[in-house]
């Protein structure tokens, strides 16, 4: 004789319900460690785009004084025998006429 086949009882259904409960949390918990670690890491990451900021910005204002004229003057006169050229050393040129575009002729 073959065995009967029994329906599945109700602690069947409730140990079920349970699993399911215990793997929907268990996502739900991996899911908000992944989202912390992230959060994690974009703060490093904007620790350091704030630090590389500061440091461009410290950069460009060295950059600026090294290359004022106050700072290169000395410099060039002293190391490179240069001076500033008076009124009557400069010469103006003119710039050169440029040449104005005409539209093209049609051929009609």
């Amino acid at each position: 004789m073959a065995p009967r086949r029994v329906a599945p009882g109700p602690r069947s259904l409730i140990a079920i319900v349970l699993v399911g409960f215990v793997l929907v949390t268990a996502g739900v918990i991996l899911r908000r460690v992944y989202g912390v670690e992230q959060q994690h890491r974009i703060r490093q990451l904007e620790q350091r785009r704030d630090a590389l900021d500061a440091e461009r910005v410290r950069l460009e204002a060295a950059i600026r004084d090294a290359s004022s004229r106050a700072r290169l003057q000395p410099i060039a006169e002293q190391q490179l025998h240069m001076h500033i050229a008076t009124p009557q050393q400069q010469i103006f040129l003119p710039r050169p006429a440029v040449p104005r575009a005409t539209p093209p002729h049609d051929s009609l």
